[in-house]
This record gives C-alpha cells, structure tokens and sequence, in this order.
C-alpha cells in the first residue's frame, strides 16, 4: 500500500472516530502534499511524500524549541502530538550503530580522504538514509571522519 494511501486512510479513519486533533493534522499532511504537487507538477512518490513528511517534522521540532524557549508549554504539547503523528508515515530510524556503520561503507566506497570528498560521501548518504536518519546528524559525522 503506498503512502499517500495509508495518509488517506488515516483522514477517513480520524472523521470516523471524530478526532479532531489528528483530523486537522492530517489535513494539514494532505494539503502539503498537493501543495508540492501542484507547485512542482510531479506525481508524488512515496520517496517525496517522505521528503514533505521529513520537511514538516524539521519545521515542527524548530517550533516546539521557540515555544519552550518562550514558557508556551500548551504550544509546545500541541506541536509534539502533530509531530508524533507525522512520525507514524515514516520509515523506521535506524540505530546509531547502523548510522556509523552507513557513514564508514559510503566513505570507504567513494575513497574519500578529505572535507572535499564529503560531497560525494553525502550525495550516496542522501539517497540511502533519506527518511531513516537525522540527515544532519549524518553530516556532522561524516564531517568528524573526515577530518
């Protein structure tokens, strides 16, 4: 079942059980969705519907860190239960471990030696942990080990 099918789902589901709170989240899912359709005139996969997913999660997470920043602990609740609902389409994150043990492979198989390898070792990264990991977090590493 793809994706955007099981985000569908999950609309259908939440008007059945009246849950307004996951209702309005999901909506807000499908609308990005279409938005990005309509803007970039593509027919979403589920790789790029992961890539909005991640995108809305990112923007959430900076969200929550104002609002608690500010003492907005209501703000901050609200933005933690879209989060954790938008979490339930993605891929499952990988361990730590698997993270490295990505990192050193894609290092390994484009020989990189240097910071100006780290392009190539990020591109190969990109597409394999994309939705899997914190892609910053992947990037901060490769940076420790190729310095």
């Amino acid at each position: 079942m793809s994706l955007l099918t099981r985000i569908s789902d999950a609309v259908k589901d939440a008007m059945r059980a009246r849950a307004k709170v996951e209702l309005g989240t999901l909506r807000l899912i499908m609308s990005e969705i279409k938005r990005v359709e309509i803007d970039e005139r593509v027919e979403m996969t589920d790789e790029r519907i992961i890539t909005v997913l991640n995108r809305m999660v990112k923007q959430r997470r900076e969200s929550v860190r104002q609002f608690s920043d500010a003492g907005r602990k209501d703000l901050v609740d609200k933005e933690q239960a879209e989060i954790d609902l938008i979490d339930t389409f993605l891929p499952e994150k990988l361990s730590d471990e698997a993270v490295v043990a990505a990192v050193d492979a894609a290092i390994a198989a484009a020989g990189a030696e240097s910071m100006r390898d780290m392009g190539k070792v990020m591109g190969a990264l990109q597409s394999q942990l994309s939705g899997q990991a914190d892609m910053a977090a992947v990037s901060a590493l490769v940076r420790t080990r190729l310095a």
